[in-house]
């Protein structure tokens, strides 16, 4: 979710204008967040839903 259409509880401002210490707290964090998600590696999710899988085909084959 990207703040530009967030709207502040605090002073009913846009949340990307930043006018109140709440509104620019909330602008950083989910820049941090933006910027978290934007450098994840495709192959990295793709190397982890891979794991994921083998971790429950072996839950059931012990199970089974």
């Amino acid at each position: 979710m990207t703040y530009d259409r967030l709207v502040c509880a605090n002073c009913a401002a846009p949340v990307s204008e930043g006018r109140c210490p709440v509104c620019r707290a909330n602008r950083e964090r989910l820049q941090q967040q933006e910027s978290f998600l934007a450098n994840l590696n495709p192959m990295a999710l793709i190397a982890l839903l891979a794991v994921l899988v083998a971790a429950v085909a072996l839950l059931a084959h012990q199970t089974a």
